[in-house]
């Protein structure tokens, strides 16, 4: 092979490099995941995680979508199939701190912030003492709900009913 043959397959297969290069920044974006190192995943897009985050402590268990570690932070991230809201629902808040409360019970440090993964936006949510004590809160109450054995579920939606992981053991679900 030539001189010249040798630069021009080496040119090429720089572009071919930067292009990957840009592809995977682009994908990554597109995922809402930060730059960092996956340590976790639980979406089916990799290997299925089957190990949740448990709390004994907290009496809670989860499975976030990834955990990211960032400058030494591990960060979790929601990924949600919708729209970005005006405003995050509570729902999705609480989850994501419960994460933050995952991560910091059973691996630690505790996250500075977590993200919300919307289908058009990624939403970065800081882990304050506020979020964290009204998720305690909603907690505590949730317990209560459960000791005092009267909880109701509202099920109103076929569709979410039909998605709900819990289904199978539910005995108020709408759908088969």
């Amino acid at each position: 092979m030539n001189t010249t043959a040798l630069l021009l397959l080496i040119a090429l297969l720089a572009v071919a490099g930067v292009l990957l290069l840009l592809w995977s920044t682009r994908l990554r974006r597109k995922t809402g995941l930060p730059a960092g190192t996956v340590v976790y995943s639980d979406t089916g897009a990799w290997e299925r995680c089957e190990v949740p985050l448990t709390s004994l402590r907290y009496g809670l268990t989860g499975r976030p979508d990834y955990l990211v570690l960032v400058k030494g932070a591990t960060i979790p991230v929601e990924v949600k199939s919708s729209r970005r809201p005006v405003t995050p629902y509570r729902s999705h808040l609480m989850q994501l701190a419960a994460y933050c409360l995952l991560i910091e019970d059973t691996r630690g440090p505790r996250p500075p912030y977590g993200l919300l993964s919307y289908r058009d936006a990624t939403l970065r949510v800081d882990y304050t003492d506020r979020l964290r004590a009204e998720l305690l809160k909603t907690l505590s109450q949730m317990e209560r709900v459960r000791k005092r054995g009267d909880a109701a579920r509202s099920h109103d939606e076929p569709a979410r009913c039909r998605s709900c992981g819990y289904s199978h053991a539910c005995d108020e679900r709408l759908v088969d």
